[in-house]
């Protein structure tokens, strides 16, 4: 039995932690922590969980009240995750980290993006990446690991095999990503309001300004042992949940469509949630959500040389609190789809 504590479990990643280990025999959450709900069941939060997933909410004062658990899911936000970790690691937890504040291991670099001073050096610098399909070895024997945010997700997938095989040019790369609503949490803002989100499509944070290119490129560059530029503009969309993204990248020499779609099949055999679409087809959203899986498409613009990737995925789940449950299931010498074998909800 695995017992787990969740701090920060009223958000949206945090209660689809609860969805996924709640059900799960092998699994006890023994605290779920909330400062602004303390004392409410999940259930009056979120009606979906009722039963095994209808926990109680309290604040959490330490890690001592974690002391029972073997592991702790951080569902902070950036900037007050660090110290929580610290104390969880301290204690002798395992810890996965879903907040950005241990994804870069550069101290510099994570307060230039994010824009508050990094407490916990040291242990920045332990902290393992969480992107199963790309760290699963480093991730088995890790005591912290940072998840991997949800666009870095869909991007890094998309890119590794043609990074990997230096299929394409690595400096020079363009990504569009279109994420639902729930990526920017549960908190209403004015641009998350119904009448601004229903029938509208926005980019945000346009000009190389998101926070997440640094870690794209950084866990890219590590794969290809070369610099990554990006070009990476966020958008918006009308829809609750998943990320949809599309990536232009210049071929370094001449492939076909046909070459490119075996050269992924090839990459991502025995990954289990990862999927490479038919060739001449392309992902789409709604076969992926509430799943953990990520779809992804190939082909190649022969015209103009350039390998084009389509990923698909749902950023509560693979983006977020299902990749968690992954990493957590491969910390403990699971089989990886334990407890992930849900198939997507379509139409």
């Amino acid at each position: 039995m695995i017992k787990v504590a969740i701090i920060g479990a009223s958000g949206y990643t945090g209660a689809e932690l609860i969805r996924l280990l709640a059900p799960r025999e092998d699994v006890k959450i023994v605290l779920a922590t909330s400062k602004t709900y303390a004392g409410r069941t999940a259930s009056g939060l979120y009606p979906n969980l009722t039963g095994p997933g209808d926990v109680e909410f309290s604040v959490y004062r330490g890690p001592e009240d974690a002391a029972s658990a073997d592991l702790a899911f951080v569902a902070l936000p950036h900037g007050q995750s660090m110290e929580t970790v610290a104390g969880l690691v301290t204690r002798g937890l395992k810890v996965i980290d879903l907040s950005g504040d241990f994804r870069l291991p550069d101290e510099a670099v994570y307060t230039a993006w994010y824009g508050v001073p990094h407490t916990q050096t040291e242990l920045l610098k332990s902290a393992v990446y969480g992107l199963p399909e790309i760290n699963k070895a480093a991730i088995a024997g890790a005591s912290l690991v940072s998840n991997p945010g949800c666009y870095p997700t869909s991007a890094i997938l998309a890119l590794a095999p043609a990074i990997a095989s230096h299929m394409i040019y690595s400096q020079d790369i363009i990504i569009d990503s279109i994420s639902g609503v729930s990526g920017a949490g549960r908190t209403a803002t004015e641009t998350t309001h119904f009448c601004v989100r229903a029938d509208n499509l926005t980019a945000y944070k346009v000009g190389g300004l998101h926070q997440h290119i640094p870690e794209i490129e950084l866990y890219l560059a590590i794969l290809g042992d070369d610099e990554v530029k990006i070009s990476f503009t966020p958008h918006l969309g009308p829809y609750s949940r998943g990320i949809y993204t599309t990536i232009y990248a210049d071929l370094a020499n001449d492939l076909t469509p046909e070459e490119a779609h075996n050269l992924y099949a090839d990459y991502y055999t025995g990954s289990i949630f990862v999927k490479i679409v038919a060739p001449g087809e392309m992902p789409e959203l709604k076969a992926v959500l509430g799943s953990n899986g990520c779809h992804i498409g190939v082909t190649v613009d022969e015209r103009t040389g350039r390998l084009i990737v389509v990923s698909a995925l749902d950023n509560l789940v693979k983006g977020a609190s299902g990749q968690a449950v992954q990493n957590m299931n491969i910390m403990f010498g699971l089989p990886e789809d334990t407890g992930l074998k849900e198939l997507g909800v379509y139409p």
